[in-house]
């Protein structure tokens, strides 16, 4: 009796995505938009290692990352390695080996790919692309309005507007501030009421109150706790500081008289639940938040940090920085209808033969109209007339081209527009009057 073979799955991997040509073309726009966007602020590109120690982890990352999402494994020379979950800290890795001598602002950008351990569902899978954009070295204040130009201008580059989604940011000195010198909570109980704050805009009233009165703080903090999140504006948040006798930087205001003398004031609306939870924010933090009501949900997360460098003893640089993941963003510019449509593929021309003996010639114009960087689709065997337009729109091509025994006796191709269904007879020898045509510059008498 023969073995039974069990078929493997054709589905890949729970969490993840295969990219089929359509999916794909979506998925390169939208790197080319984020590349783009980055660059017309001077950012340049980076990569690092698919894998890093986890001790790198450990050292800047919230204790959920580690203990229940990284991929991680003991490799054959026992280390302890991680597909990486996040980039921020290869990066502040990378930092720490050029800071020293590289001219400040250092100002990057990375789509790297990233694997969490996590429940698939919308907006969220175990593998996912990550828009990270990051400057490091400049002034405090200048680098996160400059940061938040950044993400707006990405979104705006889409098409989307304040109507689509808005900026909820906060400042974790106001909240420190709060929870540190007015409460004088010692590190775990702020890290506790940070998973609080973080919780509170998801659960009902009486859901927050039960959590927040498991955590046994007295009569006067839990008020000041719940004065804390029912803060409107930074100059609210300011006055309850002034109100028990302390004071934040004055540089806020000078990042807020920025804001309101530019586009971002359209689209920053402070929200005391806005605290993110990896450990390393120390300034401003922020999320894009989708308006539609459909997807009412965070689709990009970030802030400023200054002591990131310190775990590889080296003095604070200040950054800040964001990541916008390729799921969330599609489903946002999917609800909003900003993604064009990439069903079908864009080619020039498609050349067909009607004649056995035309193949090596249609080889032979492909190859030269190539090398003109135009995009050519073969088709190998011969083909009816009737059949050709429906594959040059299956192609996505703009012309198609016949080779046929009359074409081959007057040494001429025949070129068709697809759009307007004008034709054209033309000298197989005659390139660049063929590349007018397909580029729509023919010199029409």
């Amino acid at each position: 009796m023969e073995d039974m073979i069990m078929a493997l799955t054709k589905q890949p991997y729970k969490g993840t995505r295969d990219f089929f040509p359509p999916l794909e073309r979506q998925r390169q726009f939208i790197f080319r938009q984020m590349r783009h966007t980055a660059e017309l602020f001077g950012y340049e590109p980076y990569d690092g290692p698919l894998l890093e120690e986890v001790e790198l982890y450990k050292a800047k990352s919230g204790e959920e990352l580690i203990n229940e999402q990284i991929y991680s494994f003991t490799d054959r020379g026992e280390r302890f390695v991680a597909i990486r979950p996040e980039m921020t800290p290869t990066l502040a890795r990378m930092i720490a080996q050029i800071h020293r001598e590289t001219t400040k602002p250092i100002r990057f950008y990375a789509i790297p790919n990233l694997m969490r351990y996590e429940k698939p569902q919308k907006g969220r899978l175990r593998e996912h692309w990550q828009f990270n954009v990051d400057i490091f070295g400049a002034p405090k204040r200048q680098g996160e309005f400059e940061i938040l130009q950044v993400a707006v201008s990405l979104m705006e580059n889409f098409g989307a507007n304040n109507t689509m989604f808005e900026i909820l940011i906060n400042d974790r000195s106001i909240v420190e501030i709060i929870f540190k010198k007015i409460m004088k909570l010692d590190n775990e109980l702020t890290y506790k009421l940070y998973k609080v704050i973080d919780k509170s805009k998801k659960i009902t009233k009486e859901a927050l109150e039960e959590m927040v009165n498991k955590l046994d703080l007295s009569p006067h903090n839990q008020n000041i706790f719940y004065q804390y999140l029912a803060l409107q504006s930074f100059t609210d948040a300011i006055n309850l500081l002034q109100e028990h006798g302390e004071t934040l930087a004055s540089d806020l205001s000078d990042f807020l008289n920025l804001v309101a003398k530019s586009n971002l004031k359209n689209y920053l609306t402070y929200d005391p639940a806005i605290v993110r939870g990896l450990d390393y924010y120390t300034g401003i933090v922020f999320e894009i938040f989708d308006k539609h009501p459909e997807n009412r949900r965070a689709i990009c997360g970030g802030g400023s940090y200054a002591d990131l460098l310190k775990i590889f003893d080296e003095p604070s640089v200040p950054g800040v920085g964001f990541g916008l993941g390729d799921v969330t963003l599609t489903d946002f510019l999917t609800t909003h209808k900003l993604l064009e449509n990439f069903s079908l593929p864009q080619n020039d021309l498609l050349l067909t033969i009607q004649d056995d003996r035309a193949l090596v010639t249609s080889i032979n114009l492909a190859d030269k109209l190539r090398k003109q960087q135009l995009k050519i689709v073969n088709h190998y065997e011969t083909i009816k007339f009737n059949k050709v337009f429906p594959l040059a729109e299956k192609k996505g091509a703009n012309f198609v081209a016949f080779i046929g025994e009359n074409e081959l006796n007057s040494k001429t191709v025949q070129l068709k527009n697809m759009k307007d269904k004008t034709q054209h007879t033309l000298p197989l020898d005659n390139i660049d009057e063929i590349i007018k045509v397909i580029n729509g510059n023919a010199n029409r008498s």
